[in-house]
């Protein structure tokens, strides 16, 4: 038993030493491992979820590939393979969607395949005649876990550190055939020696008529051609004055001075030209669109040159067999050099000091030289040039691009963008007109001149997207995107005949069609912004009815208190808080009309004190109406559209103001047994009185009912087929135009207006006549009537009353209050007669004037309102003779 437990303590102890020491062991693992191994359980259930996922999305091709590959992996079992999966799970970018079954089928070897075989690689069976390779290997020699195994032979040792990776410096030695002999040494240098042409030692002289030369051969002439063609300093040509020259010094035995100089004059021409490429791919170019010019002519040198590397190397390795040419290397330089001559050209056209600097001027002439090439059958070199030049204003276009489908100017705008940011304040109602500006004046002259015929619908269309953004309105969603916004494919499909055509027609046509396309996007998004979010069509029904009286069940509350107030001769007739409180509870029963947004305003210093004292229609002109309309539409009815609607606002008010006082009369007289008294006097009034109703019946009525009403319905006609905005901007604008021509408040019609506003102002005297005659004033009528400072109807009789009493010209009557029984002895027959006859004449003569007037501007400008206006005011032409 004692043995037992003595075995049963040190069997105890064994294993506590062995636990212990596997779990020092596993510790430092952990702690010094910052690479834990990947959990090939996790991984292999990744791949398990994504053949069901395959198969849930109908990628059965999927599922049954990657199966298959899993299968195939399990045979070549390796333990870093779960962390190799792992990166290729976590490299994966959507291969449900992404993954082809025929891009995995490229990665598979070819079933017929032939094995490689040694004759495959050398036919001659020469390539390793002179090593080693096949003498046994050494394996005896002292090698380790640690080191490379190296084998003995002299095409290893011959390899430079450089070229072995694996080879460590301090264990290399250079071998000694590397280096030359001593014998050899200066047999060497003097073969170097004797192919340096240019020493005096190395010539054989020839002498032709009496000018000695040194004689090279064919072969050195066309190398010397050929590093002068690379841009490399040679001696038989030298550069003078950024030309290049040709030493005469040097012959040919086979051909004559004259010849030989005329082909390498030939040669250095084209050398010279090529050079003025060279210097200016040397240029730093600072502009981007000039950037992308510089890497195409540095792309096509690198063509050239690559062409006289192939040359030399033909020339180097099959000298003794080939005939080597100086004409033939002319002619496949004039061959391959077309191209470059032409850039040269086209360069060299750019940085001449005489022409002013612009900016575009590469462009311009890019595509000058682009049509030319193509009118003279060029096709190689117009294909190359075309597709430089396209290359180019990608690149130039760009600011386009974003300017037109997100309205924004990049920072660093270049020269020849021809738009000018200038808000500088955030009034929204000045986006369309002021934030933004075609600078045709310079920047336009600038620009490529195939540009230049859009370049204003470019601007349209930024601006719109502008407008669109600060609606808040999206415009990249449905909008096709294009890598670049004109490629060579566009202009020249390869699936077509088109380049029997013109190339600035084809050019100008599908850069007009893709801004056309922009164009029109952008702007119909806008038009239907305005019509359905921001309220077009509800802002003119609001000007209709508060500027052009549409609805005069509305406006005559309106007409009524601020009339009344005038005859009652209250100073607060022209209070805009009470015209402003007024306007809006009276239009406050349109349901599209916004009360808050109505103000009337009063300018008192508009109309002066004189024609306020003889109730002149004038005075009207001291209020005005505003309605301050959404940003939106206020930018398509801007403030000089506003003053417009105000003028004839105003207008109509005054024709209203002159019938309400005609109408207010009833020529009642306060005795019925004075009504006999003098019938030739009532029939005179009666007569003016329905004459004058018949006069401005038939002027409002023209104006509201034929010029307004027309006018307004096809407005909203022209602007519902407007293009953009500034199309509809133009609708309105020679809609305001014709309206106020119509209504005679145009500059050119001024002497109709006037004589409009004359008998007016003749109406509204004749209803103060009429109230002196049955009311109780005591005041002469010549006061009343004839103060008008532009008064057609200025008599002697009233001069002589003009310096009455500043007391007396203020004071007013009202004929409501006057007393019918009241006697009118205060004014005399006579004089009362004399005072309706003098009426009657100025008034027939102002139609007459304006019959007269209507009928020539309409003959000279053709508005057919006129002339309809004409033919009504003559019918009363019977009465005026009378």
């Amino acid at each position: 038993m004692a043995v037992a437990g003595n075995l049963s303590t040190l069997t105890e102890e064994l294993d506590s030493l062995r636990f212990k020491s596997l779990q020092r062991r596993v510790e430092d693992h952990l702690k010094f491992n910052s690479y834990p191994r990947t959990d090939q359980f996790a991984v292999a259930n990744q791949l398990d979820g994504l053949q069901e996922k395959f198969q849930v999305l109908n990628r059965d091709e999927l599922a049954d590939t990657l199966r298959t590959r899993l299968t195939e992996l399990e045979v070549h079992r390796d333990p870093w393979l779960p962390e190799v999966l792992s990166l290729f799970l976590q490299l994966a970018d959507r291969p449900a969607q992404l993954s082809k079954i025929d891009r995995i089928e490229i990665f598979q070897p070819k079933s017929d395949a032939e094995p490689l075989s040694w004759t495959d690689l050398d036919v001659s069976g020469s390539a390793y005649c002179e090593e080693d390779i096949w003498e046994p290997v050494d394996f005896g020699a002292e090698s380790s876990e640690d080191d490379f195994s190296s084998v003995s032979s002299d095409s290893f040792q011959s390899r430079s550190p450089q070229d072995d990776s694996t080879a460590l410096d301090g264990e290399y030695v250079i071998p000694d055939d590397v280096f030359s002999s001593v014998e050899d040494e200066e047999a060497l240098v003097k073969s170097i020696e004797s192919a340096q042409f240019w020493r005096d030692e190395n010539y054989h002289g020839i002498s032709r008529e009496g000018v000695s030369s040194r004689v090279l051969t064919e072969l050195q002439v066309v190398r010397e051609t050929i590093f002068m063609l690379q841009g490399l300093p040679t001696s038989l040509f030298w550069v003078l004055d950024g030309g290049i020259e040709v030493d005469r010094r040097y012959a040919l035995k086979h051909l004559s001075n004259e010849s030989l100089s005329s082909i390498l004059r030939s040669l250095s021409s084209v050398g010279s030209q090529i050079d003025v490429l060279r210097r200016f791919i040397k240029t730093p170019q600072t502009i981007s669109y000039v950037q992308t010019f510089h890497r195409g002519i540095e792309k096509h040198l690198q063509g050239f040159d690559l062409f006289l590397s192939n040359q030399q190397l033909d020339y180097l390795s099959n000298c003794p067999t080939t005939s080597v040419s100086i004409l033939q290397l002319s002619d496949d330089v004039r061959r391959e050099s077309r191209l470059l001559l032409l850039l040269a050209h086209l360069v060299a056209d750019v940085q001449r000091k005489d022409v002013p600097v612009k900016s575009v001027r590469c462009l311009d002439s890019l595509y000058d030289m682009v049509c030319m090439t193509q009118a003279t059958g060029d096709d190689n070199e117009f294909m190359h040039l075309a597709k430089l030049l396209f290359s180019c204003f990608e690149t130039y276009a760009r600011p386009i691009r974003t300017w037109m489908e997100t309205g924004r100017l990049e920072d660093s705008t270049e020269d020849g963008f021809f738009i000018l940011d200038n808000h500088n304040e955030n009034d929204l109602r000045t986006l369309w007109h002021g934030w933004y500006t075609l600078d045709s004046a310079s920047r336009l002259l600038n620009a490529p001149k195939f540009i230049r015929p859009v370049a204003r619908k470019v601007f349209i269309t930024g601006k719109s997207a502008v407008f669109l953004r600060q609606l808040n309105v999206t415009t990249g969603m449905d909008h096709p995107r294009k890598t670049s916004l004109l490629a060579f494919e566009d202009v020249f499909p390869a699936d077509s005949s088109s380049t029997c055509l013109s190339f600035s027609a084809l050019l100008e046509t599908a850069f007009g069609r893709i801004v056309d396309e922009s164009h029109s996007f952008t702007s119909t998004l806008l038009r239907k912004a305005l019509g359905q979010q921001c309220g077009l069509w509800s802002s003119l029904k609001c000007l209709e009815h508060v500027y052009l009286c549409k609805d005069m069940s509305v406006f005559e509350t309106i007409d009524y208190k601020i009339f009344d107030l005038i005859d009652r001769g209250r100073g607060t007739w022209s209070d805009r808080f009470l015209l402003t409180e007024l306007a809006q509870s009276s239009l406050s029963a349109l349901p599209f009309v916004d009360p808050s947004r109505l103000i009337v305003r009063s300018s008192p210093d508009k109309i002066s004190r004189s024609t306020t004292r003889s109730k002149s229609v004038t005075m009207l002109q001291t209020i005005s109406f505003d309605y301050i309309l959404p940003w939106p539409v206020a930018n398509i009815i801007n403030k000089d559209a506003i003053l417009g609607y105000q003028r004839i606002s105003t207008f109509l008010m005054q024709i209203r103001r002159a019938r309400h006082m005609i109408v207010k009369q009833r020529l009642q007289y306060s005795d019925p047994s004075d009504r006999n008294r003098d019938d030739k006097s009532n029939a005179l009034s009666y007569g003016l009185r329905h004459n004058m109703l018949w006069y401005l019946n038939t002027l409002y009525s023209h104006m509201t009912d034929f010029v307004i009403s027309t006018s307004s319905n096809s407005l909203r006609k022209s602007l519902s087929a407007a293009s953009d905005v500034d199309a509809m901007i133009a609708v309105h604008r020679a809609y305001m135009s014709s309206l106020e021509d119509q209504c005679l408040l145009s500059k050119n019609l001024y002497p109709l207006h006037r004589a409009t506003i004359t008998l007016l102002d003749l109406c509204v005297s004749f209803a103060d006549l009429q109230s002196m005659r049955h009311g109780t004033h005591k005041r002469d009528p010549t006061k009343i009537l004839y103060t008008h400072s532009n008064s057609q109807i200025n008599s002697a009789q009233a001069d002589s009353y003009l310096s009455d009493d500043e007391d007396d010209e203020d004071e007013v009557y009202d004929s409501d209050d006057a007393d019918a029984n009241a006697p009118d002895e205060f004014l005399h027959d006579t004089h009362y007669v004399d005072r309706l006859k003098d009426i009657k004449d100025q008034f027939n003569r102002l139609v007459a004037f304006m019959v007269a007037g209507l009928k020539g501007v309409g003959r000279v400008d053709g508005q057919l309102s006129w002339e309809i206006l004409a033919e009504k005011l003559e019918w009363r032409k019977e009465w005026a003779s009378n």
